[in-house]
C-alpha cells in the first residue's frame, strides 16, 4: 500500500495529449496574432503600392486579402462551434488522442524566418526590378507555408478534413459572406468620403471631454493636437466594419433561423451596424489618445491594425448572446435564472475580475489624461476592491510561501533588468515633467500608489487570472476542481505567452517570468508562491527605479 501513495507536493503533469480542439485553436490563433501584430507594426503597404508588377498588386490588394483571411477564419471558427457543436466535440474528443507535431512547428517557424527575410528585402526595395516578381512569389509562398505548417503543428490535417465535413457548406458561406463584406468595402468609394466626414465629426465629439485644444482641419479630415495628429483616411470611416457585421449578422439569421423571433430579430442588423460604426469612432480617438500620451508607434502600428478586429469581435459576441438570451429575440424557451446567479458564484468572473478591473481603470485614467496619469491611484483602488468583494471565493486557494518564491522573484528582476539594457538604452530616465513640478506630498502619495499597486494587487489580480485561471481552464471547463500542482506544458506556454503580450517591447522577458511563476506555484501547488514571486520582483523593480533614477521603466 505504500508503494500507492504519493507525496502531497508531486507534481501532476496532465499527459501532454489531452488537449481538445478549443485549445488548440487558442494556442494557434495566439500564435497567428502574435506574428501578425508583429508584421503590422514592421511592415508598411505603402511601400509597395506606388511599385509595379506583383509588388503593386500586394500593395494595393494585400491589407485587403489579410482581412479576408482573418474574417473568414473568425466566422467560420466561430459558427462552427456553435452550429455543430456535437460534431466539434467528437473531433475534439479525437484531438486529445493526438500529440503536437513538433516538425511541423519547426517548420513554421523556419518559414517565418524565410518571410521575414524576404521581407526586409521586397520592402525595403533590395531587390532589382527584374527579380521583383520572383521575390513576391517567394514571399508569398512562405507566408503560406507559416501558415499552413502552423495550422498542421496543433491540428492535423485529418481533424481539418472532418471540422470541414461536419460543418457542410459553413466554409462556403463564410468565403461568400467575407468576399462580400471586403467587396462592399472596397468597391463603395463614393460612400467613403461622406462616411468619413461623419467618423471625423464623431471622433471629434469624443476627444472633448479628455484633451483640450484639439486642432482639427475638416478639409484633409487631419484632427489631434500640435503633438499629435492623425488623417481619417476614407479607408477608415467604418465602412468595412459595417460590411463585416452585416454579413456576420445575415449568416447567423440564416443558419439559426429556427432559434429567432421574426420579424424582432431583424433589429439585430441595424443595431449591429450602428455598434459597429460608434466603436470605430472610439478606436480613433483611443488611437489618438495613446499618440498624445507619448507612443505614437504603438498608437500607428499594433494598435491600428488590431483594435478594429477586437471591436468586430465584441459586437459580434454581443450579436450572438442577445440573438440567443434576449426573450424578445429569441424562439428558445431561457432555462430559469438560480437564485444565486452573479459574479461572486461564477468561478471565472472571480479569477479574472480583479484584473480586469485593473485593464478598465487603466484605459479611463489613460484616456483622462493629458501629460501625466496623476489618477493612477484609481487602478489600486479598483483591484483592491474587486479583491475584498470576491475575498470567500479565494479561500480555499493555499496562500502559504516559502523561500523559493523570493528566489523566483529575485531572478525574474535580475533577467528584467539584463533585458532592459539591451531594449530600452537610450530612453530618457528623467522624471516627468508633471511629477517634478508637483507639491512633494503629491509626488510621494503618487509613488506610494505606484509601488502599493505593482507591489500588492497587481501580482495579486495577475497570479489568479494567469496562473490559477488560464493555465488551469486550458486543461478543463471545470478548472477550480484541478489542484494548483496540475499542469499540461500547452496550457503553461500560452498562459506565459500571454502574459508575455500584455508587457509590450519587453514581452520575452515577460513570457520567461510567466513560466518561472509558474513553476513556483506548481512546484507546491501553493498560490502564495507565485504571487510572492511577482511581488518580489515588481518590489525590486520599484527599488531600482526609485534608487537610479529608471523612470522609464514605469512608463
Amino acid at each position: 500500500m505504500q508503494l500507492l501513495s504519493q507525496p502531497r507536493t508531486q507534481t501532476q503533469l496532465v499527459p501532454r495529449h489531452a488537449f481538445g480542439l478549443l485549445p488548440r485553436l487558442i494556442a494557434l490563433a495566439i500564435l497567428f496574432a502574435a506574428e501578425a501584430l508583429t508584421i503590422s507594426v514592421w511592415l508598411d503597404n505603402s511601400a509597395l503600392s506606388s511599385r509595379s508588377g506583383l509588388a503593386g498588386f500586394v500593395g494595393l490588394g494585400g491589407a485587403w486579402t489579410v482581412r479576408g483571411v482573418i474574417g473568414f477564419a473568425a466566422i467560420f471558427l466561430t459558427f462552427a462551434y456553435l452550429k455543430s457543436r456535437d460534431g466539434f466535440a467528437r473531433i475534439s474528443d479525437r484531438a486529445q488522442q493526438v500529440p503536437l507535431n513538433r516538425g511541423f512547428l519547426v517548420a513554421h517557424f523556419g518559414a517565418m524566418a524565410a518571410f521575414g527575410a524576404l521581407s526586409w528585402a521586397l520592402y525595403g526595395n533590395r531587390s532589382s526590378a527584374t527579380s521583383a516578381d520572383w521575390f513576391v512569389i517567394l514571399w508569398l509562398a512562405a507566408g503560406a507555408s507559416g501558415i499552413v505548417f502552423g495550422a498542421f503543428s496543433f491540428i492535423p490535417l485529418v481533424l481539418w478534413v472532418r471540422l470541414v465535413r461536419e460543418t457542410g457548406w459553413l466554409g462556403v458561406y463564410a468565403l461568400v459572406a467575407v468576399v462580400s463584406a471586403c467587396a462592399v468595402g472596397r468597391y463603395s468609394e463614393a460612400l467613403w468620403m461622406p462616411t468619413a466626414h461623419l467618423t471625423f465629426s464623431l471622433v471629434k465629439v469624443l476627444l472633448r471631454p479628455f484633451v483640450a485644444g484639439i486642432v482639427t482641419q475638416p478639409a484633409t479630415l487631419t484632427l489631434g493636437t500640435a503633438k499629435f495628429m492623425v488623417e481619417i483616411a476614407p479607408s477608415c470611416s467604418g465602412l468595412e466594419g459595417v460590411g463585416l457585421i452585416l454579413g456576420f449578422g445575415i449568416m447567423w439569421l440564416c443558419l439559426f433561423r429556427r432559434e429567432c423571433r421574426f420579424p424582432q430579430a431583424l433589429i439585430l442588423l441595424p443595431a449591429g451596424v450602428t455598434a459597429i460604426f460608434l466603436l470605430n469612432a472610439v478606436r480613433l480617438a483611443v488611437l489618438i489618445l495613446i499618440g498624445i500620451a507619448g507612443a505614437p508607434q504603438v498608437a500607428m502600428g499594433g494598435f491600428h491594425s488590431q483594435a478594429g478586429w477586437i471591436g468586430f469581435n465584441a459586437v459580434a459576441l454581443g450579436f450572438s448572446v442577445a440573438a440567443r438570451r434576449v426573450p424578445w429575440l429569441s424562439a428558445t424557451e431561457q432555462p430559469a435564472g438560480r437564485a444565486d446567479d452573479g459574479p461572486t458564484s461564477n468561478p471565472t468572473a472571480a479569477y479574472l475580475a480583479p484584473f480586469l478591473c485593473i485593464l478598465a481603470a487603466g484605459i479611463l485614467t489613460r484616456a483622462a489624461s493629458s501629460d501625466f496619469e496623476w489618477l493612477y491611484p484609481l487602478r489600486f483602488v479598483a483591484a483592491a476592491v474587486a479583491l475584498w468583494l470576491l475575498r470567500k471565493r479565494y479561500v480555499d486557494l493555499d496562500w502559504r510561501f516559502g523561500w523559493f518564491g523570493p528566489a523566483i522573484g529575485i531572478v525574474v528582476f535580475a533577467m528584467w533588468i539584463v533585458a532592459d539594457r539591451f531594449l530600452n538604452r537610450g530612453l530618457s530616465d528623467a522624471l516627468p515633467r508633471a511629477l517634478m513640478d508637483a507639491s512633494p506630498s503629491l509626488r510621494v502619495t503618487w509613488i506610494a500608489f505606484r509601488v502599493l499597486s505593482a507591489t500588492v494587487t497587481v501580482p495579486i489580480a495577475e497570479e489568479l487570472a494567469f496562473r490559477a485561471f488560464l493555465l488551469r481552464r486550458l486543461i478543463s471547463p471545470d478548472f477550480e476542481t484541478l489542484p494548483l500542482r496540475t499542469f499540461t506544458w500547452l496550457g503553461l506556454g500560452i498562459s506565459s505567452i500571454a502574459f508575455g503580450l500584455l508587457h509590450g517591447n519587453m514581452w520575452f522577458a515577460a513570457l520567461l517570468g510567466g513560466v518561472l511563476y509558474a513553476w513556483a506555484m506548481i512546484r507546491r501547488g501553493r498560490i502564495g508562491d507565485a504571487v510572492v514571486a511577482h511581488a518580489t520582483t515588481n518590489a525590486l523593480l520599484a527599488c531600482y527605479v526609485l534608487m537610479f533614477r529608471t523612470w522609464h521603466l514605469w512608463s
